[in-house]
């Protein structure tokens, strides 16, 4: 049996927008900084513990297995309820940075979220740089509206807005 060209590019048309439709999800980011009117060091000791999320306001209570040493899973208690499992994945003390991974987000429509929050800055003003990447939490095509892309980038921006919000505002003592 012979396929005309034409008849073969029209089939090869239709598969490759097959194809493109049932993509599912793409990686998502969000990307939050502050300026807070305090030195590195003293930022960096406000947010260095792994197991000590006192400082943001969504945060009940947070336990940490192993303190600041990869590894650490640490599960964090919501205000209003729900929990979180994130484990720390890096941590350098010298660089004011640690970054993390949700093993249990939760009530947190994402999948596969990693993150790192980070301090830098000289003299007497610093900047927090809080991010991360993931998933919606809904992988497959046509996700419902609570676990879309949109809700998940809502949801990710308003945890890290609110807290650096928090952090600067415990920090500089306003």
């Amino acid at each position: 049996m012979r396929v005309s060209f034409s008849a073969a590019l029209a089939l090869a048309g239709i598969c490759i927008a097959g194809a493109a439709h049932a993509h599912g999800p793409t990686r998502q980011k969000v990307v939050e900084t502050i300026t807070i009117d305090a030195p590195a060091d003293a930022v960096w000791k406000r947010i260095k513990e792994f197991g000590d999320l006192g400082w943001h306001p969504a945060v009940e209570g947070t336990t940490a297995t192993d303190g600041n040493k990869v590894g650490s899973v640490r599960t964090i208690a919501l205000k209003g309820g729900g929990t979180i499992v994130e484990t720390l994945e890096s941590y350098s003390d010298a660089d004011h940075k640690y970054g993390y991974r949700m093993k249990d987000p939760g009530p947190v429509p994402v999948n596969n979220y990693t993150s790192t929050i980070s301090v830098s800055g000289s003299g007497a003003t610093s900047t927090v740089e809080w991010r991360g990447a993931f998933y919606r939490a809904f992988l497959n095509n046509d996700p419902p509206p609570e676990q879309n892309d949109e809700a998940a980038i809502k949801a990710v921006t308003g945890i890290y807005k609110s807290g650096l919000d928090a952090l600067k505002k415990s920090v500089e003592g306003k």
